[in-house]
């Protein structure tokens, strides 16, 4: 058996249909010691506790959002002592700093995956997928924002998904981890 170092995090970004929760859960089940975190839990939090004439269309926009997800991911790695699987899409350059740096700077080894898929791809994929239809447009929406701004090279290490099955791109990301932060287990 393959364990994952503690300190570990792989946030798997993406646009909305991209394939990130079917990764996490697959590292997961490759990975039996490391725990899915969803930071989206805390965004759904805050839009309930924050007056509606308050309430940005996207809770990302608020800073206590980004700030309680640094604080909130590392409290948990620190107490579970268990490695994490972050699936966010989190597309704007500068919260992608403030997050990725802030996870760094509390101790945490952060490897950050971006998965790809053609607009077209999207759309289908999302189509396909349950959820109320406010949310089904708010995500259709989003596409052509997130395939451009994930395109960027401060978003790789890029994984194209287009016509891949979630087992040959979670292998890809397995490659991608350092030996260091993989520790074999006897049975």
């Amino acid at each position: 058996m393959i364990l994952l170092e503690v300190r570990l995090l792989i946030w798997i970004n993406g646009a909305f249909g991209a394939g990130k929760t079917s990764i996490a859960r697959e590292l997961c089940r490759r990975y039996p010691d490391a725990i899915e975190f969803d930071p989206e839990q805390i965004g759904f939090m805050l839009r309930r506790l924050i007056p509606a004439g308050d309430r940005p269309s996207d809770f990302q926009d608020i800073p206590l959002w980004r700030e309680l997800i640094i604080t909130t991911i590392a409290g948990f790695a620190r107490q579970f002592e268990r490695p994490l699987i972050v699936p966010m899409a989190l597309v704007n350059p500068k919260y992608f700093d403030e997050v990725m740096s802030g996870l760094s700077d509390t101790g945490l080894n952060v490897y950050h995956f971006t998965l790809l898929a053609s607009p077209s791809t999207l759309r289908i994929r999302l189509l396909k997928r349950w959820s109320s239809i406010p949310s089904k447009i708010w995500t259709l929406n989003q596409i052509e924002r997130c395939v451009s701004s994930l395109s960027d090279p401060l978003f790789a290490t890029h994984i194209q998904t287009d016509g891949r099955k979630v087992n040959e791109i979670t292998e890809d990301i397995v490659h991608c981890l350092p030996e260091a932060v993989c520790h074999k287990v006897a049975k």
